[in-house]
């Protein structure tokens, strides 16, 4: 195709997609009211209502889900129940998924293949950490060292998750996100907090960024995602968490990182002062495998969690064939050992069965303010921590940076995911026809 006639479709398909993002986005204070769905085999609709998604001091998570949510990605996303066009050729559902809330969508196209409840406003537990990385993580370079003080572990909840921070003690910014992805201590997030400028103003930069991002059901209370009153998020917003920090390479490290070494406690031995380092694993189990829960292939982050009023909650990305979707999965009501990834691992098999196949039922919408970034296919990201822009890495290369950092396994996985996900175009717009594959090292490297 000659190059006038390349630049004329390249236009018309961004600008087909510009028109598409801005009937898709518009604020919900400015859409008219959704009227309440009659019922169908494929939506539920009940009398309850829920706050607005501007709401902000009052919200409280509903017992059932709501009649009519945000519309933020398209009016099927507002209604209960399940949501997905089901013509001939597309795979049934698994019958056996449980979960209040659920969505699997495409993480480069956006597009969102199936709904549950998508914008019921829930707890989040700990996947809320996802937005708080996503907001702190690219301010501190990994390489920035902190003494902690007492002050920095005052104020964490009753049985909060802990990777083991001692007071008195020097960490790198590398050690304490790998203390947030993998055993989601809530120890690192209150330290990485205070070195934000403390709790109170780490948690107001969450909701703003919150609303940057368009996540328009989520109140942030806690940074660290424990139960308080108030403290919400929804299966839409939490994959958009996941989208957004996904772009970023320090965030991609961190969530597919399997296992690492971690400081211990400085001790006295023979006249010197020694410190050591304990092992820990994370905590995602599609990652790291259990007795009842194989990896699952392709997996490459994100994260979980798991606490009174929130159940379990989970949100996994994955590659298979060159396409990378994205699930999460709020509180399954069927009471068993790691089902929250289960549910997530059979939704992902029904994603790639219909991949090609279904129609989207809504898609993930764009942030308010995007960077402005290249058009051209295989254009780099920025936001990694510390304001760094990496270049797209091969297969190769990243090996190599596995093989150099040997405190950490797994690491190499997320140096190797393309630099370039997801590259934004300036007012909103995904780039068009854009590849987002993970390499073969996801794929090939050993499994716990």
């Amino acid at each position: 195709m000659p190059a006038p006639l390349q630049t004329t479709r390249r236009s018309l398909l961004v600008l087909s997609a510009a028109l598409s993002s801005l009937a898709l986005t518009a604020p919900v204070a400015l859409a008219a009211p959704i009227p309440t769905p009659a019922p169908t085999p494929t939506t539920s609709a009940t009398a309850t209502t829920t706050p607005s998604p501007s709401a902000s001091s009052s919200v409280t998570p509903t017992a059932t889900p709501p009649a009519n949510m945000s519309s933020v990605g398209g009016t099927r996303l507002a209604m209960a129940g399940t949501q997905v066009n089901l013509t001939a050729g597309v795979p049934v559902l698994p019958k056996d998924v449980t979960a209040r809330s659920w969505i699997v969508s495409d993480a480069e196209s956006g597009a969102v293949l199936a709904a549950h409840n998508a914008h019921w406003r829930l707890p989040p537990a700990s996947t809320l950490k996802m937005l708080f990385a996503d907001t702190v993580l690219p301010k501190f370079p990994k390489t920035t060292e902190h003494k902690v003080v007492a002050a920095d572990l005052a104020g964490m909840g009753a049985g909060s998750s802990l990777v083991g921070i001692k007071e008195g003690e020097s960490y790198t910014v590398h050690d304490l996100w790998l203390g947030v992805f993998l055993r989601s201590g809530n120890d690192a997030v209150h330290v990485l907090s205070h070195m934000n400028g403390g709790v109170a103003k780490t948690v107001s930069d969450m909701n703003a960024h919150a609303q940057d991002l368009q996540a328009l059901d989520t109140r942030v209370v806690t940074p660290d995602g424990y139960d308080e009153p108030g403290q919400v998020s929804s299966a839409y917003d939490l994959t958009l968490f996941a989208r957004s920090g996904l772009q970023k390479k320090d965030f991609r490290e961190y969530c597919s990182t399997v296992s690492a070494k971690f400081p211990g406690e400085t001790t006295k031995k023979k006249g010197k002062s020694v410190r050591g380092t304990f092992d820990i694993q994370n905590t995602n189990r599609l990652l790291s495998g259990d007795s009842d829960v194989s990896v699952y292939p392709g997996i490459a982050g994100v994260k979980n969690g798991n606490t009174t009023n929130a159940g379990a909650t989970f949100t996994g990305v994955a590659e298979r064939n060159g396409k990378v979707l994205l699930v999460t999965v709020m509180n399954p009501e069927k009471d068993e050992h790691n089902e929250v990834y289960k549910e997530a691992a059979k939704i992902l098999d029904w994603g790639f069965q219909a991949d090609g196949k279904v129609q989207p039922v809504g898609e993930l919408v764009a942030p308010k303010n995007v960077p402005q970034a290249s058009a051209q296919p295989g254009a780099t990201a920025t936001g990694e921590a510390g304001g760094d822009t990496a270049a797209k890495p091969s297969a190769s290369s990243a090996a190599s940076a596995s093989e150099e950092d040997a405190g950490s396994g797994g690491v190499g996985i997320a140096l190797a995911i393309v630099g370039g996900l997801l590259v934004l175009l300036a007012g909103g717009v995904f780039l068009v026809n854009r590849r987002w594959p993970l390499p073969d090292l996801v794929r090939r490297r050993p499994r716990p």
